[in-house]
């Protein structure tokens, strides 16, 4: 989609989606909060959990969505969270 609007335009678009900065800085000058109080809480390394270790945000990666503990574990990956467990539910216990 990025690669059409640019070849569409001439210019390059600015990106609002996760992983990049732009949605946690508003959100941290419109309301104050601490980086290091919040989790991002998700089921993709790619997007959710890149989003939150690239913007000083702790990460938990749930299993039960896109990404497989076999993913999460194997010597490719080179994305991790800072937790991760089987299913929301469990971080609730």
């Amino acid at each position: 989609m990025v690669g059409a609007i640019k070849g569409c335009t001439g210019k390059e678009p600015t990106l609002v989606g996760k992983p990049s900065p732009l949605m946690v800085d508003y959100l941290e000058f419109k309301y104050g909060f601490d980086r290091k109080r919040v989790c991002m809480v998700g089921d993709r390394l790619d997007t959710d959990v890149l989003f939150g270790n690239d913007n000083g945000l702790k990460s938990l990666l749930v299993l039960s969505g896109v990404t497989t503990e076999e993913k999460l574990l194997s010597d490719e990956n080179k994305i991790e969270p800072d937790f991760f467990c089987d299913d929301i539910t469990h971080f609730f216990k």
